[in-house]
């Protein structure tokens, strides 16, 4: 076992890397070692090489899960995983007696128990070998070395010459130069070229810089039949809906902004995983899916089959969501139906919704196809859950690990999407209810309900969208809202309406709060630090670690700190000023009479203009005490006459000449 000193000693990690201790022991100028689970990198204080220390919960989480996969596989090959700090695993039986059966069948399996072990840092002939196609520093692959047992090697690749180097370094400093080879390379490149039978990877790990869709296909061909593929997105402004155009030519599906979006992000990155391998004939199966931070994470299983491919189509949807009431409805893309040993393969029936939403007569987005059948393993997930919680000292976030594992196996994995709370009250202007006595109202009407890692305040439920308005009008009965002013166009209205066709009861049941709940797990938890989502693209040069922190002081928050000195407003006129024509004529010989102009003027100061539809309304502070001398003779914006159709004063009253100075008068144009 390799031990982390707790001093700031540069010492190599392990004795047997005493050999590599002058390499090790000499820092080039401005290098820092950042220590994280077992690993101790090198790093240099420019951004030179990309590390983001919020990452480690993903780092952390992948460990855990190649580490159970690694367990699964190895077993069929002859090879037990031994994991440091982990007691013996025993099966304990519920019932009092013990049959002569389960007797003989505990000793033919201790009899056929695997000879071989495989330790962590010791390299395994029968393991696992391991691509992390973008490197940067070499992180994550250190640790695979360091703390996954049962690996026969590790590729740690990176475009960047500088990674590359760096990554050698690393793996020299902490004495796994005999697990981990870093590489130069296109990561797609060297995917490609592994796509043999014999040369695929057993797991493959891509964590890109923002979207690693240029990535999915050379990875869904480069995996071992079986194998593992760990896929992190960090664009979420494209996946939650920002972009839906974007996220449809990236991962062939369309995003919508709703309150759903993170799970769906999760089902958009699945459909394309599946829709990318089903060219190869191959299909994924999925392990784990979760949605964190700033990112998503998913991890799944490629295999290749003809006649499973033929099962994809039956397994995407899309989704119809109303823009007024958040109502969704998920139309499959192709139905199969059994029969008996052949399976019958036809287009699915729909539209599932009509031209407006029932409930509130608005219309339908149309976003997808997504991912709908389940995105995660539970039996898997429980296999994880119980090593991590069994051994909790292994992981710095073991603990937000073990509340997240948690809320998964708590999901109905069969629900797509949800609802948030304070969507479905702010919909018809009425107060939240309790999560818990929701909840209970679903219970009470025979529906399945849970919560969801995704979000903090949803509601996962197979009830369809008529029963759960039918408890939030039952709701709004105790709880009412001022109907008067509610406009008769508004979703809220048209709810409240209708009476509901079921008496909900809101008692809180027992079941209706779960164990993770009740237990005070770490679910949802605070910020870890200032400034903690995405960092800074790493550049070549580097040189931006500096002053990261004063860029984004000065190119963020603007509302928050704005300009108060006039020196340091801006004296050029605005874009309409800089347009040569323009409809109504040359905006440029207007010069500085310009009424978005900001320099000031000795005789009278335009403060502001507002352009609603065709009318043009100029906002002017007079320095005369006349008022026909105050006012301009001609349009600024046309230079035609017509100044003097419409005045307006404030408060309104109408001045005498000897109070026109220093009031503001508000002039409208009824020319332009």
């Amino acid at each position: 076992r390799r031990v982390i000193s707790e001093d700031t000693s540069l010492a190599p990690m392990d004795a047997t890397a005493d050999k590599e201790k002058p390499l090790s022991a000499g820092l080039l100028p401005g290098e820092t070692v950042v220590k994280e689970g077992k690993a101790a990198i090198l790093f240099p204080s420019a951004n030179e090489v990309f590390y983001n220390p919020v990452q480690e919960f993903n780092r952390d989480l992948t460990c855990a899960v190649i580490t159970e996969f690694a367990r699964d596989l190895l077993a069929q090959r002859g090879v037990k995983v031994v994991v440091p700090g982990e007691k013996e695993r025993v099966l304990v039986s519920l019932s009092e007696e013990t049959n002569e059966d389960d007797a003989q069948t505990e000793e033919k399996n201790g009899a056929e128990s695997p000879a071989v072990t495989a330790t962590v840092g010791e390299k395994c002939e029968r393991g696992l070998r391991v691509l992390e196609g973008l490197a940067a520093s070499g992180l994550r692959s250190v640790r695979f070395a360091l703390e996954v047992p049962g690996l026969q090697s590790v590729t740690a690749n990176d475009f960047s010459t500088k990674a590359a180097a760096l990554i050698a370094r690393n793996a020299q400093y902490n004495g796994v130069s005999h697990l981990l080879e870093a590489s130069c390379r296109d990561a797609s490149m060297l995917m490609y070229e592994m796509r043999g039978k014999k040369e695929r990877f057993d797991v493959i790990d891509l964590d890109p810089y923002g979207s690693p869709a240029s990535f999915l296909d050379a990875a869904v061909q480069a995996v071992s039949e079986g194998g593992l593929l760990c896929v992190t997105c960090t664009d979420m402004a494209v996946m939650a809906g920002n972009s839906g155009e974007t996220c449809y030519s990236k991962y062939g599906s369309v995003s919508i902004k709703a309150k759903y979006c993170h799970e769906m992000a999760l089902r958009i990155i699945l459909h394309s995983l599946d829709q990318r391998a089903g060219v190869y004939q191959r299909y994924i199966q999925p392990l784990l899916s979760v949605s964190v931070d700033f990112y998503i994470r998913v991890f799944v299983r490629v295999f290749t089959g003809q006649a499973t491919v033929k099962n994809s189509a039956s397994k995407q949807a899309l989704v119809y969501n109303c823009v007024g009431c958040g109502s969704f409805h998920l139309q499959r893309m192709g139905r199969r139906t059994s029969n008996g040993k052949h399976m019958k393969y036809s287009p699915a029936a729909g539209p599932p919704v009509g031209p407006e939403c029932e409930h509130c007569g608005q219309r339908h987005q149309l976003g997808g196809p997504i991912w709908a059948e389940p995105i995660y393993d539970l039996a898997f997930v429980q296999k994880v859950l119980s090593a991590v919680s069994g051994n909790p000292s292994r992981f710095g976030t073991s603990k937000r690990i073990e509340g997240m594992l948690s809320m998964v196996t708590e999901e109905l994995e069969d629900v797509p999407l949800y609802y948030t709370m304070d969507s479905l009250s702010s919909t018809i202007h009425c107060s939240t209810p309790p999560l818990l006595q929701f909840k209970s109202a679903l219970l009470h009407a025979g529906h399945r309900v849970s919560l969801s890692h995704a979000c903090k305040n949803a509601i996962k439920t197979d009830a369809p969208p008529a029963a759960i308005w039918d408890i939030m009008r039952c709701w709004e009965k105790a709880n009412p809202v001022k109907r008067e002013k509610l406009s008769e166009t508004s979703p809220a209205f048209k709810i409240l309406s209708t009476e509901p066709s079921l008496e909900a009861c809101f008692t809180v049941r027992e079941d209706a709060n779960p164990q993770s709940r009740k237990r005070h797990l770490t679910r949802f938890q605070e910020n870890p630090q200032a400034f903690w989502g995405p960092k800074a693209r790493a550049k070549a040069g580097g040189g931006i670690a500096t002053n990261l922190q004063d860029k984004r002081k000065k190119c963020q928050n603007k509302r928050k700190n704005q300009i108060t000195d006039s020196s340091e407003v801006k004296n050029f006129h605005c874009k309409k000023f800089r347009q040569v024509s323009s409809p109504r004529g040359s905006c440029a010989a207007i010069a500085s009479n310009c009424v978005y102009f900001r320099q000031k003027d000795s005789t009278e100061k335009i403060y502001s203009a507002s352009h609603k539809k065709k009318d043009t309304w100029h906002l002017y502070m007079s320095h005369s005490s006349s008022l026909f001398t105050a006012l301009p003779k001609q349009c600024l914006s046309i230079k035609q006459s017509g100044w003097l159709s419409d005045v307006s004063m404030p408060f309104g009253f109408l001045p005498d000449e000897t109070s026109v100075a220093g009031t503001l008068l508000l002039i409208h144009c009824s020319s332009c």
